[in-house]
């Protein structure tokens, strides 16, 4: 019996074992899940993991507060789109470009801001989302403004050797490409924290007095923390424009980047499986909530302000308090186990 209850700890304890969960619970959510609307929803939760990682890997690892993830967020949207509509640039290379150019604009914005901290950076990345939102709404020749660019078309459809044409028109097509591109960006920073990388940046988070003492680039390395999470970020953007087909700039207003940094919070800032739980929940409970018309709002807000209030550390905090009790109760936890 201790031996099985051991085999089994070291299982539930797996890296591995979950990240194999996880691809089987992405490949059932579709066959669950039948109808469109919550194959939409579906689609909308995976796109906002890449948000909510992408941010977390800037905030949570390299404690930089920055609340302008929707400028990127909407960079890779516009970048992409207007590519492919304007240029007729194949859409794979135009989601290079749209990655690419969301990270380049996360390094600028970086370089700049690279000596602030705190609320002083978090007011400088304020302004970089408002100074993005601006351009999009009034640089009317190019983005349209708030008239929107319409019929943008979904990833091409995909032909594989013996296989049948995988047409991403498909909603639960498009959810495992979607969630497919979340979970490889999870794979890669989850490689990146896990490394001496990650070890790096959180010493600049702890003490970037004491980092810099050992002789860390802080300024360096917040500039690689910034351009990695804002290219996840516009890469959401390009699936977004893909999976919606209209762009309008009212989609990365400022709002957007307040809901990503909830999602880091409530799901456990610095662990990044946490930010993925929250994006899920803050992305699944107002739905659920829409049978109580207004007063939905009132309870996410106040589920939310719990969740800061008595789980600092988010949903991990909690399920690490869950775990430890149920484990409590396994056979062989006495003295002599």
């Amino acid at each position: 019996m201790q031996r099985q209850t051991t085999v089994m700890r070291a299982v539930l304890n797996s890296r591995l074992f979950w990240l194999i969960v996880a691809a089987v619970a992405i490949g059932l959510m579709p066959i669950i899940f039948t109808d469109s609307y919550w194959r939409t929803n579906l689609i909308v939760c995976a796109i906002n993991v890449m948000l909510a990682i992408g941010l977390d890997f800037i905030l949570g690892y390299a404690g930089q507060l920055n609340l302008g993830q929707s400028a990127f967020y909407g960079i890779g949207a516009y970048v992409s789109t207007l590519l492919i509509m304007k240029l007729g640039v194949p859409f794979w290379i135009a989601f290079g470009c749209g990655v690419l150019l969301s990270g380049i604009a996360g390094m600028l914005l970086s370089l700049f801001a690279v000596r602030l901290r705190g609320h002083y950076l978090a007011i400088a990345s304020l302004g970089f989302a408002v100074i993005t939102y601006q351009i999009l709404v009034n640089w009317i020749s190019l983005t349209q403004g708030p008239l929107g660019i319409y019929a943008i078309p979904p990833p091409p459809a995909l032909q594989l050797p013996g296989l049948p044409i995988i047409d991403f028109k498909n909603l639960a097509n498009l959810f495992y490409l979607t969630a497919g591109f979340a979970f490889l960006a999870y794979l890669l920073l989850d490689q990146l924290v896990r490394s001496p990388i990650g070890e790096t940046l959180t010493a600049i988070r702890e003490d970037e007095v004491s980092a810099a003492s050992l002789g860390i680039n802080c300024q360096a390395w917040k500039v690689f923390a910034f351009a990695v999470g804002s290219s996840v970020a516009g890469a959401a953007g390009c699936f977004y424009a893909s999976f919606v087909g209209t762009l309008v700039p009212d989609a990365f207003f400022i709002t957007e980047s307040f809901t990503i940094l909830a999602m880091v919070i409530v799901g456990g800032m610095g662990t990044l499986i946490g930010p993925v739980w929250g994006a899920i929940l803050l992305t699944v409970l107002p739905e659920l909530l829409r049978g109580v018309g207004d007063l939905r709002l009132i309870i996410y807000g106040v589920a939310v302000t719990l969740v800061v209030l008595f789980m600092p550390g988010g949903m991990v905090q909690a399920a690490r308090f869950i775990a430890a009790y149920f484990r409590s109760l396994l056979p062989g936890r006495g003295a002599g186990a």
